[in-house]
């Protein structure tokens, strides 16, 4: 497969046009994983020895490599085309033509600016036009656009954009309420404060659907 057919599976879009979406350049994946891990291990070994820390220490000389395995195959797995979750969608027949919303959904992300994690809840919500989708796949979308560096209003836009092509319809919404380490750790260290971010698509701009959707995500979940 060439790199631009590989680019526009990840984005759908030409990535370069719009800051809806993950910033790639055109040889993004000419390296293999095991090559990218190989560079960012002597990356991150050269970090650690430049900060002082003693790299033959028995604590500290797996580090590099542990850390460059997390970057590839876990902490930015997003950014890898193969790990799209495959959202299948099915003929909606028991009518169900009301909001359904899935709330509470955990987000791990990183902040592109700091390289410091993101973490908080997103509620995803969507209106049927006639076909569902699985509710883990929803789940797994939303970690999927996690999972690579990050501006949470990007990845709010990422998440619907996704959900309303799969579900072929501009009914979705998503709010995201998250944490971000980079001002919570470091800087103002304020570990109080938390980022709040909506995207609305097609009915969700009403007023009245949007106060429903707000409604439904306060509601208290017991089991």
């Amino acid at each position: 497969m060439k790199i631009e057919d590989i680019i526009e599976n990840i984005e759908d879009n030409d990535h370069l046009s719009s800051n809806e979406q993950t910033p790639l350049r055109s040889d993004a994946f000419e390296l293999s994983d095991a090559d990218k891990i190989e560079s960012i291990k002597k990356d991150v070994h050269h970090i650690l020895e430049t900060l002082g820390m003693d790299m033959t220490d028995d604590s500290l000389k797996g580090t590099p490599n542990r850390v460059a395995k997390m970057f590839v195959n876990e902490v930015f797995g997003g950014l890898r085309p193969d790990k799209k979750p495959n959202a299948s969608t099915f003929e909606n027949k028991y009518k169900y033509n009301e909001m359904l919303v899935e709330k509470d959904i955990v987000v791990y992300s990183t902040c592109e600016h700091h390289l410091l994690p993101i973490v908080g809840r997103a509620h995803v919500a969507y209106i049927s036009n006639g076909s569902v989708v699985g509710l883990s796949k929803m789940n797994r979308i939303v970690d999927y656009y996690a999972k690579r560096p990050q501006v949470q209003e990007r990845l709010n836009i990422q998440i619907v954009r996704e959900l309303q092509k799969v579900m072929n319809t501009e009914d979705v919404a998503c709010i995201i309420d998250a944490k971000h380490l980079c001002v919570n750790s470091r800087g103002i260290r304020d570990i109080d404060s938390s980022t709040v971010t909506g995207e609305f698509g097609g009915k969700f701009k009403d007023p009245i659907v949007k106060r429903e959707f707000l409604d439904y995500i306060q509601m208290k979940t017991k089991f």
